[in-house]
């Protein structure tokens, strides 16, 4: 079967490719945090990028630069023994050099705390917001919606003090 016979063939198979693309990224950024591969996180990032985990930690949403977000989590996701950032259930929107990227996560975060539980898990949605830069998909924006959590939420703090 050709293409001639079927011209949205290669349409549809640049779609895929460029969604795969997507969903990469947006699971590198999981990864790459994860492993603590600070230099290859910052990849992942445009120029630019809008947080917003206002739904967890209250405030505002900040627009920080790549090096101010691995900063940041090296600060605390440094600190902890182990993370696991698992995201699933990718939906994609594809328009242009733009991207939306909803899909659903699960971060699980380890310390040994002799006062308390040694996990703190946490789950629920993220939105990425994406485009088209230098060649490849780059995160402009993260709104992290969390929907529940259980365990040690003080392991934050405890890691960041750790992390120092």
């Amino acid at each position: 079967m050709s293409t001639i016979d079927h011209p949205t063939a290669g349409a549809d198979l640049l779609h895929l490719v460029e969604r795969q693309a997507v969903v990469e990224v947006c699971t590198r950024m999981a990864w790459h945090a994860d492993r603590r591969e600070w230099q290859a996180l910052e990849a992942v990032f445009a120029d630019e990028v809008r947080l917003d985990y206002t739904s967890l930690n209250g405030g505002e949403p900040a627009v920080l630069s790549p090096g101010q977000i691995v900063d940041a989590w090296r600060q605390v996701l440094g600190g902890f023994d182990a993370t696991q950032h698992l995201i699933a259930n990718h939906l994609v929107t594809l328009e242009g050099d733009t991207a939306v990227c909803t899909a659903s996560f699960q971060a699980t975060h380890r310390l040994t705390d002799p006062l308390g539980a040694s996990l703190w898990t946490l789950g629920g949605f993220y939105r990425f917001d994406l485009i088209r830069a230098d060649g490849g998909w780059r995160i402009s924006g993260v709104v992290m919606t969390a929907a529940w959590a259980d365990g040690n939420k003080e392991l934050m703090a405890l890691a960041a003090l750790a992390a120092r």
